[in-house]
């Protein structure tokens, strides 16, 4: 397995890159495009429905689709979402009209889920030695894109117009998923006798405390980290002193953390593999809880940037530490519909969060959202410590087996 394991992270790397490459190189010019396509009424709402819904139907299939994963394979879900992508976006670039728009971003949440089942293959498929690694290097890869994609799609827009670049974004995920297509192997995969129904993935949850407790700190993180989002551009350009340069010194924050995790990731992941991924999530999200905290005292511009790049530097050890518990609490025959779940749960608090930002921002400053945020990432925080005892028990007791990866 040794050298398919490294091609499929490969492969996948580069495919998540440009899966969140895509998605970034689309989703922030939306609301631009209502303008040019003539919505000049309720533009605000439309474009809460359009980032929203998305969001919304893709926390409804994703465990659908990972009962299918745990049938059929990962990889066919991977080329299934793939494709609806490359559709999706290519038929963005000729909508007229904001119902068109609504319809397609619709669409992509039914049947969205690259990032999901490729983390779910390459946990799957990687020596058990090399799954902290290999899962935070996918995570790098989609902090890369996150940083990329709006400097792709800022200067196709400028150049060509912004249907040019959603038509882009639409062929290089075609690329993304021939390469998959061609490049791909799914050795160690285990079909699942039957197709449970959601609810009988949900059953299947409670039953694993475990678990249960890592979609509930996966859920209560988004939620947590979500809550800054509405704030955040608003508060770099209070701090940035000119509202001229707000887009620009926004990108620049923004992409800030983004950078500390493509710097920082592979190197938690690779610490996970020798001292475990509880271990490495708990230091992430104190680091994360106090690094918001952190930015409260800071009123200008390049100290704040500074404490946000140590709040990156830390925090990017999250997911990947949550990616890998969920590959360790659950047999492989069941890890498309636990990643599936892990998806709704991460979807539900990026959801809430950032309604709930937005009020408390409205209503006590952004000042009150950083303090927030810190507070709640320290009470996920406290959820991970005293979840040892539960995943503890449970390995004692031989109630979740770990996965059993052939090298």
């Amino acid at each position: 397995m040794h050298e398919c394991w490294q091609r499929n992270l490969m492969v996948l790397w580069f495919g998540v890159l440009i899966t969140s490459s895509s998605f970034s190189m689309v989703v922030p010019f939306l609301p631009l495009f209502l303008l040019k396509i003539g919505v000049h009424q309720h533009v605000e709402m439309w474009s809460g429905l359009l980032f929203s819904i998305a969001f919304l139907f893709s926390a409804i299939m994703s465990p659908y689709w990972g009962s299918l994963a745990d049938k059929y394979g990962r990889k066919p879900m991977i080329l299934r979402s793939g494709i609806a992508l490359f559709i999706t976006y290519s038929l963005t670039a000729f909508a007229t009209n904001p119902y068109e728009l609504l319809a397609l971003r619709a669409f992509q949440g039914l049947l969205s889920g690259y990032i999901p089942s490729a983390i779910a293959l390459v946990g799957t498929n990687t020596p058990e030695s090399k799954v902290g690694y290999a899962l935070a290097m996918v995570s790098t890869a989609s902090s890369t894109g996150n940083i990329v994609g709006p400097l792709v799609g800022g200067v196709l827009s400028r150049l060509f117009g912004d249907r040019v670049a959603f038509g882009s974004a639409g062929a290089i995920m075609l690329i993304a998923t021939l390469l998959c297509w061609l490049w791909v192997r799914e050795d160690a995969f285990v079909p699942a006798k039957t197709r449970s129904s959601v609810l009988g993935a949900w059953k299947e949850v409670l039953d694993n405390k475990p678990l249960l407790m890592t979609l509930c700190i996966t859920s209560l993180t988004a939620f947590s980290i979500m809550t800054i989002e509405p704030v955040l551009p608003l508060y770099i350009a209070e701090i940035g002193g000119s509202l001229n340069n707000a887009s620009l010194l926004a990108g620049i924050v923004f992409s800030i953390a983004g950078i500390a995790s493509v710097l920082f990731a592979a190197r938690w992941g690779r610490l996970a593999d020798r001292i475990g991924f509880r271990r490495v999530l708990l230091v992430g999200l104190m680091g994360g809880a106090l690094g918001n905290i952190a930015q409260i005292p800071f009123h200008e511009i390049w100290g704040f940037s500074g404490i946000r790049f140590l709040y990156g530097a830390f925090f990017c050890a999250v997911f990947p530490a949550l990616n890998g518990l969920v590959v360790q609490q659950t047999r492989s025959e069941f890890r498309g519909r636990a990643f599936g779940l892990n998806q709704t749960a991460n979807q539900a608090g990026t959801l809430l969060g950032p309604l709930a930002g937005g009020a408390l921002g409205s209503a006590f400053g952004p000042h009150s959202v950083f303090l927030v945020t810190g507070l709640l990432l320290l009470v996920t925080t406290g959820m991970a410590y005293f979840g040892q005892r539960a995943w503890s028990s449970s390995k004692a007791a031989g109630g979740v087996s770990p996965p059993t990866l052939r090298s």
